[in-house]
Protein backbone atom coordinates (compact mmCIF):
# COMPACT_ATOMS: atom_id res chain seq x y z
CA UNK A 1 0.00 0.00 0.00
CA UNK A 2 1.02 3.32 -1.19
CA UNK A 3 0.10 6.62 0.97
CA UNK A 4 1.12 10.55 -0.36
CA UNK A 5 0.58 13.31 2.27
CA UNK A 6 1.45 16.35 1.62
CA UNK A 7 0.72 19.22 4.16
CA UNK A 8 1.53 22.88 4.46
CA UNK A 9 1.44 25.58 7.06
CA UNK A 10 -2.58 25.49 7.16
CA UNK A 11 -3.78 21.67 6.14
CA UNK A 12 -2.32 18.26 5.58
CA UNK A 13 -4.06 16.13 3.21
CA UNK A 14 -3.95 13.22 0.98
CA UNK A 15 -2.56 13.28 -2.56
CA UNK A 16 -1.89 11.09 -5.99
CA UNK A 17 1.11 12.58 -7.08
CA UNK A 18 4.79 12.28 -5.89
CA UNK A 19 5.46 16.07 -5.35
CA UNK A 20 8.52 18.17 -3.44
CA UNK A 21 8.55 18.66 0.07
CA UNK A 22 5.78 15.12 0.54
CA UNK A 23 5.54 12.09 2.78
CA UNK A 24 5.07 8.74 1.01
CA UNK A 25 4.32 6.03 3.01
CA UNK A 26 4.61 2.44 2.50
CA UNK A 27 2.88 -0.60 3.93
CA UNK A 28 4.36 -3.50 2.77
CA UNK A 29 4.27 -2.51 -1.14
CA UNK A 30 4.68 -4.66 -3.83
CA UNK A 31 7.57 -4.98 -6.40
CA UNK A 32 5.89 -2.60 -8.70
CA UNK A 33 5.24 0.06 -5.81
CA UNK A 34 8.86 -0.18 -4.48
CA UNK A 35 10.23 0.19 -8.08
CA UNK A 36 8.02 3.34 -9.06
CA UNK A 37 9.56 4.69 -5.84
CA UNK A 38 13.25 3.43 -6.65
CA UNK A 39 13.08 5.14 -10.06
CA UNK A 40 11.18 8.23 -8.87
CA UNK A 41 13.88 9.10 -6.22
CA UNK A 42 17.36 7.55 -7.65
CA UNK A 43 17.16 5.11 -4.54
CA UNK A 44 18.39 1.30 -4.89
CA UNK A 45 15.29 -1.33 -4.91
CA UNK A 46 17.73 -3.06 -1.58
CA UNK A 47 17.32 -0.19 0.31
CA UNK A 48 13.94 0.31 -0.03
CA UNK A 49 12.87 -2.72 0.56
CA UNK A 50 15.35 -3.78 3.70
CA UNK A 51 12.97 -2.65 6.06
CA UNK A 52 10.90 -5.65 5.05
CA UNK A 53 12.82 -8.17 6.08
CA UNK A 54 11.73 -8.88 10.04
CA UNK A 55 14.67 -9.44 11.03
CA UNK A 56 16.73 -6.45 9.75
CA UNK A 57 19.22 -4.64 12.33
CA UNK A 58 19.03 -0.89 13.22
CA UNK A 59 21.47 0.99 10.77
CA UNK A 60 22.27 3.85 9.31
CA UNK A 61 23.00 3.97 5.11
CA UNK A 62 24.43 7.33 3.40
CA UNK A 63 24.06 7.33 0.01
CA UNK A 64 25.03 10.36 -2.49
CA UNK A 65 21.03 10.38 -3.19
CA UNK A 66 19.77 9.66 0.09
CA UNK A 67 19.89 8.63 3.72
CA UNK A 68 18.51 5.40 4.89
CA UNK A 69 17.63 4.68 8.27
CA UNK A 70 16.16 1.99 9.70
CA UNK A 71 14.94 1.39 13.38
CA UNK A 72 13.04 -1.12 15.30
CA UNK A 73 9.76 -0.16 16.63
CA UNK A 74 7.13 -2.26 19.04
CA UNK A 75 3.94 -3.79 17.84
CA UNK A 76 1.58 -5.98 19.21
CA UNK A 77 0.91 -9.37 17.69
CA UNK A 78 -1.63 -12.38 18.93
CA UNK A 79 0.00 -15.65 20.27
CA UNK A 80 -1.95 -18.36 22.20
CA UNK A 81 -5.08 -15.72 22.07
CA UNK A 82 -2.74 -13.07 24.26
CA UNK A 83 -1.63 -10.17 22.81
CA UNK A 84 2.02 -9.61 23.23
CA UNK A 85 4.62 -7.27 21.99
CA UNK A 86 7.36 -7.74 19.22
CA UNK A 87 9.56 -5.48 17.08
CA UNK A 88 9.48 -4.96 13.47
CA UNK A 89 12.26 -2.96 11.40
CA UNK A 90 10.37 0.65 10.17
CA UNK A 91 12.82 2.37 7.07
CA UNK A 92 12.99 6.36 6.71
CA UNK A 93 14.41 7.60 3.79
CA UNK A 94 15.42 11.00 3.37
CA UNK A 95 16.00 12.65 -0.25
CA UNK A 96 16.32 16.43 -1.38
CA UNK A 97 12.95 16.39 -2.31
CA UNK A 98 10.91 14.00 0.32
CA UNK A 99 10.90 11.72 3.03
CA UNK A 100 10.10 8.19 2.57
CA UNK A 101 8.70 5.75 5.79
CA UNK A 102 8.87 1.70 4.72
CA UNK A 103 7.53 -1.39 7.08
CA UNK A 104 5.74 -4.94 7.07
CA UNK A 105 2.35 -3.32 8.88
CA UNK A 106 0.52 -0.11 9.61
CA UNK A 107 2.60 0.89 12.77
CA UNK A 108 1.04 2.94 15.96
CA UNK A 109 3.92 5.12 15.29
CA UNK A 110 2.88 6.51 12.30
CA UNK A 111 -0.67 6.97 13.13
CA UNK A 112 -0.57 9.78 14.90
CA UNK A 113 1.38 11.80 11.98
CA UNK A 114 -1.31 10.57 9.92
CA UNK A 115 -4.02 11.61 12.08
CA UNK A 116 -2.29 14.72 12.62
CA UNK A 117 -2.57 14.56 16.38
CA UNK A 118 1.12 16.33 16.68
CA UNK A 119 1.72 19.73 16.65
CA UNK A 120 4.53 21.45 14.43
CA UNK A 121 4.43 18.33 12.17
CA UNK A 122 4.88 19.61 8.13
CA UNK A 123 5.80 17.13 5.59
CA UNK A 124 8.46 19.44 4.20
CA UNK A 125 10.43 19.70 7.10
CA UNK A 126 12.35 16.53 6.74
CA UNK A 127 14.95 16.17 9.20
CA UNK A 128 12.48 17.69 12.32
CA UNK A 129 9.90 14.80 10.99
CA UNK A 130 12.56 12.22 11.50
CA UNK A 131 13.35 13.23 15.09
CA UNK A 132 9.30 13.60 16.41
CA UNK A 133 8.76 9.97 14.75
CA UNK A 134 12.34 8.78 17.06
CA UNK A 135 10.82 10.78 20.06
CA UNK A 136 7.74 8.72 19.56
CA UNK A 137 8.92 5.54 18.92
CA UNK A 138 11.27 5.91 22.21
CA UNK A 139 7.67 7.08 24.10
CA UNK A 140 5.90 3.51 22.31
CA UNK A 141 8.89 1.74 24.62
CA UNK A 142 8.26 3.47 27.74
CA UNK A 143 4.36 2.90 26.88
CA UNK A 144 4.54 -0.95 26.08
CA UNK A 145 7.20 -1.69 29.01
CA UNK A 146 4.93 -0.04 31.83
CA UNK A 147 2.06 -2.19 29.95
CA UNK A 148 4.42 -5.03 30.18
CA UNK A 149 4.88 -4.15 34.13
CA UNK A 150 1.18 -4.28 34.60
CA UNK A 151 0.48 -7.45 32.87
CA UNK A 152 3.11 -9.20 35.01
CA UNK A 153 1.46 -8.21 38.24
CA UNK A 154 -1.78 -9.21 36.98
CA UNK A 155 -0.01 -12.96 36.15
CA UNK A 156 1.69 -12.55 39.99
CA UNK A 157 -1.89 -12.10 41.55
CA UNK A 158 -2.77 -15.57 39.82
CA UNK A 159 0.30 -17.17 40.51
CA UNK A 160 0.51 -17.29 44.09
CA UNK A 161 -2.24 -20.14 44.26
CA UNK A 162 -1.50 -21.68 41.08
CA UNK A 163 -0.77 -24.89 40.19
CA UNK A 164 -0.99 -24.53 36.56
CA UNK A 165 1.39 -23.91 33.71
CA UNK A 166 -0.58 -21.30 32.14
CA UNK A 167 1.01 -18.50 34.08
CA UNK A 168 3.92 -19.55 34.37
CA UNK A 169 4.37 -19.81 30.36
CA UNK A 170 3.19 -16.04 29.97
CA UNK A 171 5.33 -15.17 31.92
CA UNK A 172 8.11 -16.46 30.26
CA UNK A 173 6.35 -14.89 27.09
CA UNK A 174 6.64 -11.33 28.82
CA UNK A 175 10.53 -12.19 29.59
CA UNK A 176 11.02 -12.81 25.95
CA UNK A 177 9.64 -9.75 24.91
CA UNK A 178 11.54 -7.97 27.31
CA UNK A 179 14.74 -9.51 25.61
CA UNK A 180 14.07 -8.20 21.96
CA UNK A 181 13.08 -4.53 23.63
CA UNK A 182 16.41 -4.43 24.74
CA UNK A 183 18.01 -5.80 21.86
CA UNK A 184 15.98 -3.40 19.64
CA UNK A 185 16.35 -0.05 22.40
CA UNK A 186 20.32 -0.50 22.23
CA UNK A 187 20.78 -0.86 18.35
CA UNK A 188 18.29 2.19 18.26
CA UNK A 189 20.51 4.01 20.81
CA UNK A 190 23.33 3.28 18.80
CA UNK A 191 21.50 5.02 15.56
CA UNK A 192 20.11 8.00 17.45
CA UNK A 193 24.03 8.36 18.57
CA UNK A 194 25.21 8.51 15.19
CA UNK A 195 22.93 11.61 14.38
CA UNK A 196 23.26 13.52 17.45
CA UNK A 197 26.70 13.26 16.30
CA UNK A 198 28.62 16.30 14.36
CA UNK A 199 29.34 13.67 11.38
CA UNK A 200 25.29 13.56 10.90
CA UNK A 201 24.75 14.91 7.36
CA UNK A 202 21.02 15.68 8.47
CA UNK A 203 20.43 19.28 9.09
CA UNK A 204 19.55 20.52 12.40
CA UNK A 205 18.09 23.35 13.98
CA UNK A 206 18.11 24.66 17.78
CA UNK A 207 15.02 22.77 18.72
CA UNK A 208 16.01 19.43 16.57
CA UNK A 209 19.09 19.36 18.96
CA UNK A 210 16.53 19.55 21.46
CA UNK A 211 14.48 16.81 19.98
CA UNK A 212 17.05 14.57 19.34
CA UNK A 213 18.29 14.93 23.01
CA UNK A 214 15.42 13.95 24.63
CA UNK A 215 15.24 11.18 22.28
CA UNK A 216 18.82 9.80 23.57
CA UNK A 217 17.22 10.28 26.90
CA UNK A 218 13.71 8.08 26.84
CA UNK A 219 15.66 5.56 24.91
CA UNK A 220 18.22 4.95 27.42
CA UNK A 221 15.98 5.59 30.27
CA UNK A 222 13.50 2.88 27.87
CA UNK A 223 16.77 0.60 28.38
CA UNK A 224 17.22 0.97 32.33
CA UNK A 225 13.67 -0.02 32.60
CA UNK A 226 14.02 -3.36 30.33
CA UNK A 227 16.61 -4.20 32.25
CA UNK A 228 15.01 -3.91 35.69
CA UNK A 229 11.83 -5.60 34.25
CA UNK A 230 14.20 -8.10 32.70
CA UNK A 231 15.66 -8.75 36.47
CA UNK A 232 12.47 -8.69 37.81
CA UNK A 233 10.92 -11.16 35.54
CA UNK A 234 13.17 -13.73 35.55
CA UNK A 235 13.22 -13.84 38.88
CA UNK A 236 9.93 -14.09 39.20
CA UNK A 237 10.06 -16.98 36.95
CA UNK A 238 11.79 -19.32 38.73
CA UNK A 239 10.27 -18.02 42.30
CA UNK A 240 7.22 -19.37 41.07
CA UNK A 241 8.11 -22.23 39.08
CA UNK A 242 9.29 -23.23 42.95
CA UNK A 243 5.78 -21.64 44.34
CA UNK A 244 3.94 -24.36 41.76
CA UNK A 245 6.22 -26.47 42.45
CA UNK A 246 5.93 -26.85 45.86
CA UNK A 247 2.31 -26.27 45.66
CA UNK A 248 1.55 -29.12 43.71
CA UNK A 249 3.75 -31.30 46.37
CA UNK A 250 0.93 -29.86 48.87
CA UNK A 251 -1.96 -31.20 47.26
CA UNK A 252 -0.17 -35.09 47.00
CA UNK A 253 1.28 -34.79 50.59
CA UNK A 254 -3.17 -34.15 51.55
CA UNK A 255 -4.01 -36.49 49.43
CA UNK A 256 -1.34 -39.21 51.08
CA UNK A 257 -2.31 -37.75 54.63
CA UNK A 258 -6.10 -38.67 53.83
CA UNK A 259 -5.02 -42.08 51.99
CA UNK A 260 -3.36 -42.79 55.54
CA UNK A 261 -6.24 -41.96 57.51
CA UNK A 262 -8.70 -43.51 55.60
CA UNK A 263 -6.83 -46.88 55.35
CA UNK A 264 -7.33 -47.42 59.39
CA UNK A 265 -11.27 -47.92 58.80
CA UNK A 266 -10.56 -50.10 56.04
CA UNK A 267 -8.13 -52.32 57.21
CA UNK A 268 -10.88 -52.68 60.55
CA UNK A 269 -13.73 -53.53 58.01
CA UNK A 270 -11.41 -55.85 55.79
CA UNK A 271 -10.05 -58.04 58.48
CA UNK A 272 -14.25 -58.18 59.65
CA UNK A 273 -15.12 -58.94 56.05
CA UNK A 274 -13.46 -62.36 56.22
CA UNK A 275 -15.21 -64.98 56.92
CA UNK A 276 -13.97 -67.87 59.21
CA UNK A 277 -15.82 -71.03 59.86
CA UNK A 278 -15.89 -70.98 63.88
CA UNK A 279 -14.09 -67.42 64.39
CA UNK A 280 -13.12 -65.62 67.30
CA UNK A 281 -13.08 -62.25 65.74
CA UNK A 282 -13.68 -59.49 68.44
CA UNK A 283 -17.51 -58.44 69.23
CA UNK A 284 -18.31 -61.67 67.59
CA UNK A 285 -22.11 -62.62 68.32
CA UNK A 286 -22.08 -58.86 70.23
CA UNK A 287 -26.23 -57.50 69.10
CA UNK A 288 -24.48 -54.03 68.68
CA UNK A 289 -21.19 -54.58 67.30
CA UNK A 290 -21.34 -53.68 63.97
CA UNK A 291 -22.07 -50.13 65.15
CA UNK A 292 -19.62 -50.53 67.93
CA UNK A 293 -17.20 -51.42 65.33
CA UNK A 294 -17.93 -48.22 62.89
CA UNK A 295 -17.20 -46.07 66.49
CA UNK A 296 -14.45 -47.37 67.18
CA UNK A 297 -12.85 -46.85 63.19
CA UNK A 298 -13.78 -43.64 63.51
CA UNK A 299 -12.43 -42.97 66.93
CA UNK A 300 -9.20 -44.35 65.11
CA UNK A 301 -9.51 -41.91 62.26
CA UNK A 302 -10.18 -39.18 64.35
CA UNK A 303 -7.57 -39.64 66.69
CA UNK A 304 -5.22 -40.02 63.42
CA UNK A 305 -5.98 -36.77 61.91
CA UNK A 306 -5.49 -34.92 65.46
CA UNK A 307 -2.27 -36.14 65.84
CA UNK A 308 -1.69 -34.93 62.12
CA UNK A 309 -2.61 -31.25 62.73
CA UNK A 310 -0.98 -31.31 66.24
CA UNK A 311 2.29 -32.39 64.19
CA UNK A 312 1.24 -29.31 61.55
CA UNK A 313 1.40 -31.44 58.78
CA UNK A 314 -2.26 -31.04 57.78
Amino acid sequence: MKQVFLSTTTEFKEIDTLEPGTWINLVNPTQNESLEIANAFNIDIADLRAPLDAEEMSRITIEDEYTLIIVDVPVTEERNNRTYYVTIPLGIIITEETIITTCLESLPVLDVFINRRLRNFYTFMRSRFIFQLLYRNAELYLTALRSIDRKSEQIESQLHKSTRNEELIELMELEKTIVYFKASLKTNERVIKKLTSATSNIKKYLEDEDILEDTLIETQQAIEMADIYGNVLHSMTETFASIISNNQNNIMKTLALVTIVMSVPTMIFSAYGMNFKDNEIPLNGEPHAFWLIVFIAFAMSVSLTLYLIHKKWF
